[in-house]
């Protein structure tokens, strides 16, 4: 078996990666945001049930669906961080499990604190910088484990549309045209993603204009890009280096396949979770599959939602998708779930951001192509 250089080149000890911490002011308002929509639930919650039926409710709650809610939360985590950890130990050998459990957790954090999950890959890379990794290999890492999460999602809920085509038709002549945009989002994203693998040149010739368009963008003395020429340089470098990973993902099969399981498994315990939530307050007459095809629907819905963590949309898309089915016990679920998938990914988040020592990873300089 031959070695091939693959057009890794490896960067000058003296060079920096150029990182921006998310803003402070943004993370204020996000964590007062946050508040104020665990504030907006519970007065909901209190208005929508008299408080003799909450108690009633807590005190019947079959509490061991709540332990297999949590356990569908941590195995979600794991198998988020397998998928990331896979790639990242075969260009850094000595990174540990324990190192990747805590860049999932800061991801997880920040994806809930800023609008769209737009911080969460950002610090994940920041975080990485740290412990010697490259910029350009965290950024290319972290899209193949996006890109490999979204063909496990997209195989997922084709699955689901074909086994339950009769409950997704309806739910989709109900919200068209949100449902339509959510669907628009994820299938641009994946296109995206595959296109600036396989076609550099295509994607760059969409960037370059794009970018020196918002560059001309100025509200005051703000603007959105100040160095266009600058920006368009490091964007051709990331998608090279993206260029580059893509073609390993073509050449390492195995490594592709466990990923796409992580993500998979990913999937379905975030859907289990809504699921647990139902069978908490003693709710039947839904199966585990409409469950999963409703939540499916809801995730197009949030995608959509410009605030963090798709706050006030998640909460208002949850009841009125499962309002019908979930009935008295809908307050309540709603507060449950958001605690699981929104309020306890933060609170676990905000202590991984705890310093530690951290060991300094070193790259492989070749790959092995089969």
């Amino acid at each position: 078996m031959d070695k091939e250089e693959i057009g890794n080149k490896v960067l000058d000890e003296n060079e920096k990666p150029e990182m921006k911490k998310t803003s402070k002011k943004v993370i204020v308002f996000s964590i007062l945001f946050i508040i104020v929509i665990f504030v907006g639930t519970f007065i909901y919650m209190m208005n929508a049930e008299d408080v003799e039926n909450l108690g009633e409710l807590l005190r019947t709650a079959d509490y061991r669906w709540v332990f297999i809610g949590f356990l569908c939360l941590i195995i979600m985590w794991l198998a988020e961080t397998v998928n990331m950890h896979i790639p990242l130990k075969r260009l850094y050998p000595t990174q540990k499990f324990t190192n990747s459990i805590k860049i999932t957790m800061i991801g997880q954090l920040f994806n809930n604190l800023t609008p769209f999950s737009t911080g969460g890959q950002v610090m994940q890379v920041y975080e990485m910088n740290k412990s010697g990794k490259r910029t350009s290999d965290t950024l290319s890492i972290l899209s193949m484990k996006f890109l490999v999460q979204q063909i496990a999602m997209m195989a997922f809920t084709v699955i689901v549309l074909i086994t339950q085509f009769k409950h997704f038709q309806d739910l989709f002549a109900q919200y068209l045209v949100i449902g339509i945009i959510g669907v628009a989002i994820n299938i641009l994203l994946l296109a995206f993603l595959i296109s600036a693998g396989t076609n550099k040149e295509f994607i760059m010739k969409i960037a370059r204009p794009l970018i020196r368009l918002v560059a001309k963008i100025k509200i005051g003395k703000f603007r959105f890009i100040k160095e266009p020429e600058k920006r368009i340089e490091k964007f051709e470098k990331s998608v090279e280096n993206y260029n580059e990973q893509f073609k390993i993902m073509k050449n390492h099969k195995t490594m592709v396949a466990k990923m796409a399981v992580a993500g998979l498994i990913q999937a379905i315990t975030y859907y289990a979770i809504t699921f647990s939530v139902y069978k908490t307050f003693g709710n039947s007459g839904s199966s585990f599959w409409e469950i999963v095809t409703r939540q499916t629907f809801l995730v197009l819905l949030v995608s959509v939602v410009p605030t963090p963590g798709a706050g006030i949309g998640a909460e208002g898309g949850f009841f009125l998708i499962f309002g019908p089915i979930f009935k008295d016990t809908t307050a309540l679920s709603i507060l449950f779930w958001r605690i699981y998938t929104f309020y306890l990914p933060i609170l676990t988040g905000t202590l991984f951001m705890i310093p530690t020592k951290r060991l300094i990873t070193k790259r492989f300089q070749r790959e092995k192509i089969s």
